[in-house]
């Protein structure tokens, strides 16, 4: 067996801090992967490596403000100064600012779509060339279900959220033909730090919305996104997977 045969994959996962992020970034170090966790501070990114490694798991942390492309043309030139290719990418980061489109200030609108948008641009363009010459890559955008639906008071995230599908769907028609995939994740509600601090009446009428009358679970995501990132997924590209217990069907 060849020395490059028994290297482990490396994956990049942002947002790995907590919540989606930090699951899928678990899932992927259990199915052997080295995971690049990425989040804005040291403390948040080096967490979530340290549990991954404390369990038997490979992972190391790199702390990027997602919201700066010089900072991930940066950190993606010294990733690969170390990695010949980072074999897989999840883009999860993502913020809110949510306000009727009335209030919302332009600064809230920019905010998001540079953090939730333009940063998977910007980690695509520079990870993803290696991947398209190695002939195998693994691409995950991190959608949510407004991005297919629209959202009163989130305008800017919903925005954001739907230029993710549209970017899924060009870019695995781009680097199909390297045996590159790329496909979006649209989670609905899932109980992270995000919903429990939502008031117990917006809950209810979400949860109204839900046909299995519960809130996912952030493994929900991780274990749909370990298998997009998996050889089994070799076939499935430019698709949005709806994690939502039935919200949009």
């Amino acid at each position: 067996m060849s020395e490059e045969t028994i290297k482990p994959k490396i994956a990049l996962v942002t947002g790995a801090g907590r919540g989606i992020g930090r699951a899928i970034a678990e899932s992927l170090a259990k199915d052997g992967m080295h995971v690049v966790c990425v989040s804005k501070t040291e403390s948040s990114c080096g967490s979530a490596a340290e549990a991954i490694v404390a369990n038997g798991g490979c992972a190391s942390a790199l702390p990027v403000d997602v919201s700066s492309g010089e900072e991930i043309r940066k950190a993606c030139e010294k990733l690969l100064a170390e990695h010949e290719c980072i074999n897989v990418l999840v883009n999860n980061a993502g913020i809110t600012r949510d306000n009727l489109l009335f209030r919302m200030e332009e600064n809230d609108w920019e905010d998001v779509i540079t953090t939730n948008l333009t940063s998977c641009f910007h980690w695509i363009k520079s990870l993803g060339r290696p991947m398209t010459r190695k002939r195998w890559g693994r691409i995950v955008n991190v959608s949510s279900v407004v991005g297919l639906t629209g959202n009163a008071g989130q305008a800017n995230y919903s925005a954001a959220k739907a230029g993710m599908i549209g970017l899924t769907k060009s870019l695995a028609r781009e680097f199909a033909a390297r045996s590159v995939t790329v496909n979006a994740i649209a989670p609905g509600f899932i109980d992270t730090d995000m919903t429990s601090a939502l008031d117990e009446r917006v809950k209810d009428v979400a949860l109204g919305a839900v046909p299995l009358k519960r809130f996912g679970s952030v493994s929900d995501i991780a274990e749909m996104a370990s298998y997009l990132c998996s050889d089994k997924a070799s076939y499935v590209t430019g698709q949005v997977f709806t994690v939502d217990g039935g919200m949009v069907m």
